[in-house]
């Protein structure tokens, strides 16, 4: 079965850095829909970024364009989350998201924490 492990989350200050990892385990990333997911506290988990196998074709939230880049290694079986210029408003629990064709199947990371420090 499909599992995912993320890592990278912490505290940072607006206008810093971060690097998130997930870690793909039972598939192999490329044939995956790869995701990243926020959700903020007492509000609805919103959808980051999405990158379809292969990174094919890949789709940013507005509130990220040109501040967040999702990235595959294949050989380390991990797809990464590039976050730069980072605002108060990012603050929140960010989540990996994988969706299998075939067999069908999807799959969540238990989340990393991202505090940004105004």
């Amino acid at each position: 079965q499909v599992q995912l492990v993320e890592s990278g989350g912490g505290l940072v200050q607006a206008g810093g850095s971060l690097r998130l990892s997930c870690v793909v385990s039972g598939n192999i990333v490329s044939t995956l829909d790869m995701g990243w997911y926020r959700q903020a506290p007492g509000k609805q988990r919103e959808l980051v970024v999405r990158s379809t196998r292969s990174g094919i074709s890949t789709n940013y939230a507005d509130f990220v364009k040109g501040r967040f880049t999702i990235s595959r290694d294949i050989s380390k079986n991990t797809v990464y989350l590039q976050m730069n210029s980072l605002k108060p408003e990012d603050t929140a629990v960010y989540y990996c998201n994988a969706d299998r064709r075939w067999p069908p199947i999807t799959a969540w990371g238990q989340g990393t924490q991202v505090t940004v420090a105004s």
